[in-house]
This record gives C-alpha cells, sequence and structure tokens, in this order.
C-alpha cells in the first residue's frame, strides 16, 4: 500500500514523458518524476523511494532521503511562516513540510529550529509536523529494556539535564551529572537505557555501562590517540575536568579504558601523557 511519509521498494511499472511510474504489490502506481530518473532505469528494475504529496496534493517518489518520516521526531528549522502555519525545512528539494498554527506550541520564528514530530492526518493522508509531543511519545508502555543501545533526540533542557526521546517513542532524561561532553537541544545521539523505574521514568545515559562500558571506551580511546598523531597529554593525575573535554569520558572511566590498553600493550605512558607503542 502506498503511504506518504514512508521509505518503500517498489517496481518500475511504466516509463512516461514525466517520469517513471512506481507499482507496489498491489499494483497501485506512484510518479518519480525526471529529477530521479536514470537512463538506465527500465520497466522491472526496483527502486527504494520516498513518498509524499506535492503541492497539488500529488502523491509522488524522490529518491531523496528527507531529514524525518512518519512517527519519527526530529530538529527542523522553519523557513517560512504564513498565516496558516509554518513551513519547515524537510531535506526535500522544492518541498518544506507544514507546521499549522493548531500544532505549534508558544509560536514559531523564522530561521530557528524546533523540537517536531512527523505524522500522518488521518483526514488528507498528508505529512504534517506537531510540537505537542505529548500526543505520540509517553511512557504508558515501555519498549525498551535496561542495557539496551537507543536512539535519543535532546528535546529540552532543565537545570538537572536534558529531557530526551527515545526511539521516537518514549521521554528519558539525562542527567547533568553523568555527562563529560557538550549536549544541546536538538542532538541526535546514540545512548543507553540506565534504568526504568517503578513508574516508568527511564534514565538514559550516553555511555555503556559496566564491562561493555569499559571495552568501547578503551577502543574509543585508542582511536583518539591515532587521530592525535599517537599521543594524548593525560596520566593518573589529570584533571576529571581535563580528561572529559579530550576524551569525553569520566575519569574512571578513562583509568579503566586506560589499563585495558596498557595490559594489551597497546599504549604506553610517560609523565607527559600517553602514547601508542612504538611511538
Amino acid at each position: 500500500m502506498l503511504k506518504a511519509g514512508r521509505t518503500q521498494t517498489l517496481t518500475v511499472s511504466r516509463l512516461s514523458d514525466y517520469g517513471l511510474y512506481l507499482a507496489d504489490d498491489e499494483g497501485q502506481e506512484v510518479l518519480l518524476p525526471n529529477r530521479y530518473v536514470s537512463l538506465t532505469d527500465k520497466p522491472g528494475d526496483t527502486k527504494e523511494v520516498f513518498l509524499y504529496h506535492d503541492s497539488e496534493d500529488r502523491l509522488v517518489a524522490t529518491t531523496e532521503t528527507p531529514l524525518l518520516r512518519a512517527g519519527e521526531a526530529g530538529y527542523l528549522r522553519v523557513v517560512d511562516k504564513t498565516l496558516h502555519g509554518a513551513f519547515l525545512d524537510w531535506g526535500l528539494h522544492g518541498k518544506d513540510l507544514f507546521l499549522p498554527n493548531r500544532n505549534q506550541q508558544g509560536g514559531v520564528l523564522a530561521g530557528h529550529s524546533y523540537v517536531v514530530y512527523l505524522y500522518e492526518d488521518s483526514i488528507t493522508g498528508r505529512c504534517v509536523a506537531t510540537m505537542k509531543l505529548k500526543t505520540f511519545i509517553d511512557n504508558e508502555v515501555i519498549t525498551v529494556a535496561p542495557r539496551e543501545e537507543v536512539r535519543l533526540l535532546v528535546a529540552s533542557e532543565s537545570p538537572i539535564g536534558f529531557r530526551v526521546i527515545v526511539n521516537n517513542r518514549h521521554w528519558g532524561m539525562l542527567y547533568r551529572n553523568q555527562l563529560f561532553r557538550p549536549v544541546a537541544v536538538g542532538d541526535a545521539l546514540t545512548g543507553y537505557v540506565r534504568r526504568i523505574t517503578e513508574d516508568n521514568r527511564i534514565d538514559v545515559s550516553l555511555q555503556q555501562e559496566g564491562y561493555a562500558q569499559v571495552k568501547d571506551s578503551a577502543g574509543q580511546l585508542l582511536r583518539l590517540l591515532r587521530d592525535n598523531g599517537g599521543f594524548l597529554p593525560l596520566n593518573d593525575n589529570s584533571a576529571p575536568e581535563e580528561v572529559a573535554r579530550l576524551t569525553g569520558t569520566s575519569k574512571k572511566v578513562f583509568k579503566r579504558s586506560l589499563g585495558v590498553l596498557l595490559k594489551r600493550g597497546a599504549v604506553e605512558t610517560t609523565e607527559q601523557g600517553i602514547k601508542l607503542s612504538g611511538k
């Protein structure tokens, strides 16, 4: 079934002066305009495309990758405003995403970016953005588990940390005292579920816990050394703030990661810092 806001793999059914007509398994067709057509395309070929409605309300296909698909949250920039709402840069040529006035919170300004959720309007079938996230993001039925790797979108900031959207479905909390690198509203991050409370609150971290965290951080430290000519001005006496600035981890994790690399014989320590073995 052809649906706006989704990426689908369709089959070239026929050629036309305007582009290729692509069909799904039910025989429904959608036009892929000439802009996205190759001279080698022919009937029977399959193409992965994104579907959306054009300015004349026709369902069309594109090979471009949008910044958001239906069911996803993201941080989009306002490119224009009208009497009825705002238009957001969606990453598609000649097509912006509509954010109706009724879906705004506190108003929006052209040139500014906002956290929005993209959904398919039940009446028109068109893709629409909303800033009213609670309609789509909730913690009633949790679909993640402790230690699971998750996708995070930073939605807002508070004195204790950052409220994040987890896997486009849930609210989570990223605490400030567990951050060792800069984070800002709109950042899309990879994180890990630390715990889920009895009242379904989700606490997340940007680092894995336990041995998995050390193993991952040791690999990151090794890559960081290689990217910096084989040397970093860090050792056991380095200030925690300097360790966090250079490595993005806590001093405790840094020391454990360094211990792993020392046991492997991958690095050596000096009074000035650490270096790759043989350097």
